[in-house]
């Protein structure tokens, strides 16, 4: 007699295993066709008015919980560059843009970087200095500009023509979630008119304008926990490009650097992005959180 107290012991076929694979495939096909027809929906709701729909806000937290709660052998990598296929193709769909890169300083990082996050529906223009891209996107409906975070040295304080109410200013910071080896690692900067809601806050940009270089300058800024992304030559004086957190205002830049000594000072917002969010080093193809 067969003891009914013993485990049963299942055998999985291979056969069996690829039935499992085709079932998940298809029911994520169909997820995907559901989310789009979710996207219609959204667009006779919001209407169509030619303005960008990439909210850099949400993205910024949808790609941290993503990496956040992911677990198992499949590398994040693959994990973070489908979900920003699907993102960008679905934002696509809302509202069509094309997105405007910086060549000068090599193409292939930047085209990497521009297929790994926007994926290939959206299209890609390549234009020869930081101060093209800001035209483009200026001239446009809805277009998005992607920039080295440091931009093209030689064009000068390119980051000034973000100065304005109606200019373009500088709303995400990419990649949103950043570690060792990342497939699309270059640290680029999103440029776009200026989003009514959804641009994040937790970081703010400056163009400060000092008469020329003073060694006071760096600690007044550090004083204020900013960071010195990039300076030009600029009208006979010196622009510096300047990250700080979000809650730190343009005045405080200008009285902490006259307080330095540093002399009549300028400070004007270009842009604001998301925190940056860094993981460690890879575990069994997967990166853990920093705690």
């Amino acid at each position: 007699m067969r003891d009914e107290s013993l485990p049963k012991i299942e055998t999985e076929t291979l056969a069996d295993l690829r039935d499992e694979i085709d079932r998940i495939d298809r029911e994520m096909h169909g997820l995907l066709m559901q989310r789009g027809e979710i996207i219609d929906r959204l667009i006779a709701v919001k209407g169509q008015n030619g303005a960008s729909a990439f909210r850099p806000d949400r993205e910024a937290k949808m790609m941290r919980a993503l990496v956040s709660r992911h677990t198992g052998l499949l590398p994040v990598d693959t994990v973070e560059g489908i979900w920003r296929i699907i993102v960008s193709t679905f934002t696509y769909m809302q509202a069509e843009y094309s997105l405007h890169a910086d060549d000068s300083g090599g193409d292939a990082a930047m085209r990497d970087s521009a297929r790994f996050h926007f994926g290939f529906t959206v299209p890609y223009v390549t234009h020869h200095g930081a101060g093209a891209v800001v035209a483009a996107v200026a001239g446009s409906k809805g277009d998005l500009g992607m920039l080295r975070s440091a931009g093209a040295q030689e064009e000068g304080a390119w980051w000034t023509r973000l100065i304005g109410e109606n200019a373009p200013k500088i709303i995400a910071r990419l990649p949103f979630v950043e570690r060792p080896n990342h497939p699309a690692g270059l640290p680029v900067l999103i440029v776009a008119k200026p989003l009514a809601e959804a641009a994040s806050q937790d970081i703010a940009l400056y163009a400060l304008t000092l008469p020329k270089w003073h060694a006071a300058a760096p600690a007044a800024i550090d004083a204020l926990a900013g960071e010195i992304l990039a300076t030009a030559p600029q009208g006979g004086e010196l622009s510096l490009l300047v990250a700080a957190p979000g809650h730190v205002k343009a005045a405080q830049f200008v009285e902490e650097l006259a307080r330095a000594g540093v002399g009549r000072a300028s400070a004007e917002p270009v842009g604001s992005h998301a925190a940056r969010f860094e993981l460690d080093t890879a575990r069994s193809g997967v990166f853990a959180p920093r705690s």
